[in-house]
């Protein structure tokens, strides 16, 4: 008699300021198709995005339930704010206050279960990537390196609240976001860019007093060997990959 394949299938949506990329895995993580990766589209109201991913999904396996992972604050299926999504053109343009206002309080959870007929999570990015990383032991940070800085905290594998202290200032008006994010690593170069990540990390620790630090998302392996030796132990970089492979991990989730 032939193994089943372990069930349910997740259909796990990884959304970016660049790029949406999505795959579909069984319970145990595995992946049942390449992962396809389309360019973020702008603009890019809510249907445009729910309209996007269900075109994905016509590419891939079926599935059973999704888990969407997006940039910027996501409260029980609901969008309190999203950095990228409410620009005309993408990350660091123009933001279309048409855009805001249809983005602002947004059910996209409920969208995605009506567009797609599936039950549907929808969570920021980092904290689906957090899922695919954390141990569920102690306190642990999770920060992604991409368009800009993203974060979910952890304790004892449980979700906290998502805060975007990312847009927090940092220096003279400059926030995390800016400070850390792709246009600085461009300009600066991967080396001189590390030695702000590696600053940004001394002055996170006495903040969060990590068990563990788990540093994800495209540019985290753009980090220097020097760098990363001088983080110390209790500080990992894990693949972007969690991305997508952390779309089943989230829907076991405790955040009570």
């Amino acid at each position: 008699m032939p193994t089943p394949t372990p069930s349910p299938y997740t259909l796990a949506v990884d959304c970016g300021g660049g790029g949406i990329k999505a795959s579909v895995l069984d319970s145990s993580g595995t992946l049942h198709a390449p992962a396809v990766r389309v360019p973020t589209p702008y603009p890019l109201p809510p249907e445009r995005l729910v309209d996007t991913i269900a075109d994905i999904a016509g590419q891939l396996p079926p599935a059973d339930r999704v888990t969407v992972g997006m940039p910027g604050m996501i409260r029980h299926g609901v969008v309190v704010a999203t950095p990228h999504y409410v620009t005309r053109s993408g990350p660091h343009t123009r933001v279309d206050p048409e855009l805001v206002e249809a983005w602002s309080g947004c059910d996209i959870r409920a969208a995605f279960e009506h567009r797609l007929g599936l039950p549907a999570l929808v969570l920021n990015d980092a904290e689906v990537h957090g899922a695919g990383v954390v141990s569920g032991s102690g306190v642990e940070l999770v920060l992604t390196l991409g368009t800009g800085l993203g974060s979910a905290l952890f304790d004892g594998g449980r979700l906290a609240p998502h805060l975007e202290w990312s847009h927090a200032p940092l220096h003279r008006g400059t926030t995390y976001d800016e400070y850390i994010g792709q246009i600085q690593r461009a300009r600066l170069g991967d080396a001189m860019w590390s030695r702000r990540v590696r600053r940004m990390i001394d002055g996170l620790r006495p903040v969060f007093r990590w068990d563990r630090l788990y540093l994800g998302g495209g540019n985290s392996r753009a980090i220097t060997a020097t760098t990363l030796a001088r983080l110390g132990d209790d500080v990992v970089i894990v693949p972007n990959q969690a991305g997508i492979t952390g779309g089943v991990r989230a829907w076991q989730l405790r955040t009570d």
